[in-house]
């Protein structure tokens, strides 16, 4: 697969929906977790959905509770989270596994395009970023670490192209 188009996703809702409906936008990928000390990471992820969105960005949080189980809730209780303490209003989509074997096919998709730290594809942590071009092509991968702020050159080199 070259491009991420053909994958469908699940909001909250549970109503998968495809990926093509993002084409032509700059997008930032994100495994979320609500219990994870990078959560306020939530609000700088906001500020650039804020600021960006408007040019082409298109920021999409995928809850995960692999990590520790930093992620308990449910959809309702994970949306009302988000928009309750750090007022997200960018895309909260249905839970899902980002590792082993019944993960997501856009997470098993991400880690082939764009593997981490010495050649390892596993997600390692909450709050793993995936910047992809208006192409699809995934054009980075950002550690748990990496502040949102710091994205924000890479980001708009993205959508300047």
């Amino acid at each position: 697969m070259q491009k991420p188009y053909d994958i469908l996703i699940a909001p909250a809702s549970g109503a998968p929906y495809p990926l093509a409906q993002y084409q032509g936008r700059v997008l930032l990928i994100v495994n979320t977790a609500s219990a994870c000390g990078f959560t306020p990471q939530l609000a700088g992820l906001q500020a650039l959905h804020e600021r960006y969105a408007a040019a082409g960005l298109t920021v999409l949080g995928f809850p995960c509770n692999q990590f520790a189980g930093q992620e308990p809730g449910d959809a309702d209780a994970i949306a009302q989270f988000c928009e309750r303490n750090y007022g997200v209003t960018f895309p909260v989509l249905a839970k899902i596994d980002v590792n082993g074997a019944r993960a997501a096919p856009l997470y098993q998709w991400l880690q082939q395009q764009a593997p981490g730290l010495l050649g390892s594809r596993a997600i390692k942590w909450n709050f793993t970023k995936f910047l992809l071009g208006r192409d699809g092509q995934v054009r980075a991968r950002y550690a748990p670490q990496t502040n949102p702020e710091k994205l924000q050159a890479d980001i708009e080199l993205a959508l300047a192209e």
